[in-house]
């Protein structure tokens, strides 16, 4: 593979496995095709993943984030212990372990799920091993309890194991305080994948938006466990709801720590192509002809330069209207 110089092994994610086969091969592959053609994309992730390094990023009343292994991970300390929003892919453990370390002492405590994907929750088994609860929307939960399967990818993950399940669910909101912080953990609705959450830190002012943001890069949308373009608009419109102009957004992907002028820039971007895309379908062009008409044209150079290129994201989304 030939991936461009943003697709670094830190940032490379599981979500993006059918776009990095479309960025090596350089054709218009559907998803699915792109996905044979990167036969094995998970095992190099999972290998990736073991050596990459966690850097941490220090945000404010003691939340910090993790970037490094899949989804950025947010984490909280203090004398209940850590609290850890998502926990990357498995064999990251050493890394994000010695990370956690130089954050504290204090074991982990608690971890929350914001959604089922592999690469924010593969953790799960490991962290719940220490002691920690893990706490997550009932649809995450209904998701690991049995096989998932992704069509884009043409890949089926296998159900973890009963010890990696969340052991605690909620349906629309939850509010919980540790560490002298509350925190607010609010059900999106379909958007990513039909299991998204976000977690908002109140006195620290910090919305973990997970994937519902994606920082400066193109998103993925899992239509086949409940993902929806239209969703993912309302979360934007949600996160924007939720944010002022001092508040810390932490994204699921891209660059970790944003604010709300890029909320807003990814809100309008997803906004606009939708509606592009939207019209040359309702005009009855071919998928093809839509891809050659550029869409995504006055927003590539910011956008484009990740995984999920512009004619990978100009399908997702006329796979979505």
């Amino acid at each position: 593979m030939n991936p461009q110089p943003q697709l670094s092994r830190r940032r490379f994610c599981l979500c993006c496995a059918a776009a990095a086969a479309f960025a090596a091969t350089g054709e218009s592959l559907t998803p699915r095709k792109a996905f044979a053609a990167a036969r094995g994309i998970v095992e190099s992730i999972k290998a990736s993943a073991a050596v990459a390094p966690i850097i941490a990023h220090p945000l404010r009343g003691g939340v910090s984030v993790l970037e490094g292994s899949g989804g950025n991970i947010a984490v909280l300390t203090g004398r209940e212990g850590k609290l850890l929003v998502d926990c990357g892919i498995g064999v990251s453990r050493p890394q994000i372990t010695r990370a956690l370390a130089a954050l504290g002492d204090e074991p982990v405590t608690h971890l929350i799920n914001t959604h089922w994907h592999f690469d924010h929750s593969d953790g799960n088994a490991w962290v719940q091993s220490s002691g920690a609860t893990i706490l997550a929307h009932e649809n995450t939960r209904a998701r690991l309890t049995e096989a998932q399967r992704v069509e884009d990818w043409s890949y089926t993950f296998p159900a973890p194991a009963p010890n990696a399940l969340p052991t605690d669910v909620f349906a629309t909101e939850r509010t919980m305080k540790i560490n002298g912080s509350t925190l607010g953990l609010k059900y999106y609705g379909p958007a990513h994948t039909d299991s998204d959450i976000s977690v908002t830190f109140v006195e620290a002012d910090i919305l973990h938006a997970a994937d519902t943001f994606w920082n400066g890069v193109y998103p993925f949308i899992d239509y086949s466990t409940g993902g929806s373009i239209d969703g993912m608009i309302r979360a934007a419109e949600a996160n924007l709801a939720a944010t002022t102009n001092k508040t810390i957004v932490i994204s699921g992907h891209g660059q970790p720590v944003g604010d709300r002028s890029q909320l807003e820039d990814y809100r309008d971007m997803l906004v606009d192509i939708r509606e592009t895309v939207a019209t040359l379908k309702r005009q009855g062009r071919p998928l093809d002809d839509i891809i050659a008409a550029r869409p995504t044209a006055r927003y590539d150079a910011k956008w484009g330069n990740f995984a999920i290129g512009p004619a990978l994201f100009t399908k997702t989304i006329h796979e979505g209207v």
